[in-house]
């Protein structure tokens, strides 16, 4: 695993230091991806899809802390791959949502961090440099930042039969991808407040009336959720190479 030493800190809104946790939500199934193994440790080239996030997250600006949240199943097998993380790294094991495997990473981060990154293991290639993106958003004083990419399709809002109710104005949308990063107590009364089976921590937080701001997304960053996206992301790190 790369052993790259991270980045400075970056200076919060006040010039302190902010200090970032991780959070690699590992714990998913993979139903859709077809496979025996939970969708995390299904191999992309030479190693889990796990190995290539933690790869990736571990060069986040400001790291002090990951956390990886697994199976109760694989708590062993996600730990050998954190052998290359330089920074203190625990593994818990997730609940039975994800709002729930985010709650028990967020606990495990510690009350002692500014800042928090929720990372989903299946964006196994999201680069650096997007990690670092969040972080700076961060650093300046908002609460909440994701990483979003323009929609570029038509979308259709249609209810429960299917008829079409509304066609939004494409060029306000965006996809949204991980890492999330969030002021630390501000996650935290989101997730207290959180209703059953939420999927999307920045909703949370909008629940709570706080702004989100959206910062480019990356390509590298597409989630691997069908055999179709682990063919192409076999075929990136053919093709370019981790980054």
């Amino acid at each position: 695993m790369d052993t790259t030493h991270t980045a400075a800190p970056p200076p919060g809104p006040r010039g302190a230091a902010l200090r970032v946790a991780v959070v690699v939500v590992a714990a998913g199934s993979g139903s859709r991806l077809g496979a025996e193994v939970p969708k995390a440790f299904v191999r992309l080239a030479d190693r889990p899809l796990l190995a290539h996030a933690l790869e990736r997250a571990g060069r986040c600006p400001g790291l002090v802390r990951v956390v990886v949240v697994a199976p109760a199943s694989h708590v062993a097998d996600a730990l050998a791959l954190t052998a290359g993380v330089t920074v203190p790294t625990q593994v818990v094991a997730g609940g039975a949502e994800r709002s729930d495997s985010v709650a028990a990473g967020l606990a495990a981060a510690g009350d002692d961090v500014d800042a928090v990154l929720v990372h989903d293991a299946a964006r196994a290639l999201a680069p650096p440099s997007l990690f670092a993106a969040v972080v700076a958003a961060l650093a300046e004083g908002h609460p909440a930042v994701v990483p979003g990419l323009p929609v570029v399709d038509t979308v259709k809002e249609v209810d429960k039969h299917g008829v079409v109710v509304a066609t939004p104005d494409r060029s306000r949308l965006r996809a949204v991808q991980t890492p999330q990063g969030f002021d630390r107590a501000v996650l935290a009364r989101a997730h207290a407040d959180a209703p059953p089976g939420a999927t999307d921590d920045a909703a949370l937080v909008e629940r709570l009336g706080l702004p989100v701001v959206v910062v480019p997304g990356d390509p590298l960053a597409e989630k691997v959720t069908t055999p179709r996206d682990l063919a192409v992301a076999h075929a990136v790190l053919a093709g370019a190479g981790p980054r």
